[in-house]
């Protein structure tokens, strides 16, 4: 465990990489992937390997970052959002309010264009063009370019139904492009969730399956961020084997569905608790 600390402490002071709000269990487990990949034997060949070898920075980070998401993830969470939360933030806006919506830890954009289309679904091409932003943010900017370029082959849009990728999807040899025309509502750009100010007036926020690589700390941390960036009325989902169980994450947000890992913000915890804010850095 000293070995890795060394190795944490060199990534972030050395190359400005922080990891160290991960799970030691998760670092462990994807740096040995990387040190079995370039034949080495352990922790100290492989740390004398990467202060010889700057370019093996970005490869090590490649492998503990995990840039996993595919189209419409658990379809009763989706199906839950279009009839419930969607619905229910719109009755809570007037007309023509702006309506943002940040998706954290997006990887290829699945999940974001995903989002979009159920914006669509609920407002028409034109309202969502006129009153919807949607962000997608991951700190991986390989996975960011990816997602902006919004191309996926064929067995990446099988959860698609037909008819939607018939309507947002446009068909090149074997490659299905996300309709350009919608594009200007969707901004995809790196950020550190643990390191980067929160998004600003967020009305519903999409974090799937991301704090289960989280220490404890980080993911307060990264929850009193998201309690910062949400509108009093916003919506936060998390993944489905994820929870909020200390006394202080449960005092930021209150379930409103269990099942489905949807939360509302509880209005003006930070001031009850102001230790809270003393999280972030």
């Amino acid at each position: 465990m000293t070995q890795l600390e060394d190795l944490l402490i060199y990534l972030n002071q050395f190359h400005q990489v922080d990891l160290t709000g991960y799970k030691r269990s998760t670092l462990m487990r994807r740096i040995r992937i990387r040190i079995q990949q370039i034949e080495l034997e352990n922790y100290q060949s492989y740390f004398d390997y990467l202060q010889q070898h700057p370019d093996e920075i970005k490869c090590l980070v490649d492998t503990v970052y995990i840039n996993y998401t595919y189209f419409f993830r658990d379809p009763l969470v989706w199906q839950y959002l279009a009839d419930q939360v969607v619905l229910q933030m719109l009755a809570n806006k007037a007309p023509n309010d702006p309506i943002r919506v940040w998706s954290v830890g997006c990887a290829s954009g699945e999940e974001t264009y995903a989002l979009a289309m159920l914006f669509i679904e609920a407002l028409g091409v034109e309202a969502f063009q006129q009153r919807v932003q949607i962000y997608g943010t991951d700190v991986d900017s390989d996975a960011i370019l990816q997602a902006r370029q919004g191309r996926y082959l064929a067995h990446k849009i099988e959860l698609v139904p037909p008819a939607l990728q018939e309507q947002y999807f446009e068909r090149r040899d074997d490659v299905h492009c996300w309709r350009q025309d919608l594009s200007p509502s969707i901004d995809f750009h790196v950020h550190n969730l643990i390191q980067d100010p929160p998004l600003p007036h967020i009305d519903l926020l999409v974090c799937r399956n991301f704090f289960i690589y989280f220490t404890e700390a980080a993911q307060l941390q990264a929850l009193v961020r998201f309690y910062l960036s949400l509108e009093d009325n916003g919506f936060l989902l998390l993944g489905h084997v994820e929870n909020l169980i200390t006394a202080a994450e449960r005092s930021l947000f209150t379930p409103l569905n269990r099942q489905r890992k949807v939360f509302t913000k509880v209005p003006g915890a930070h001031q009850k608790n102001p230790l809270l804010l003393c999280r972030l850095p």
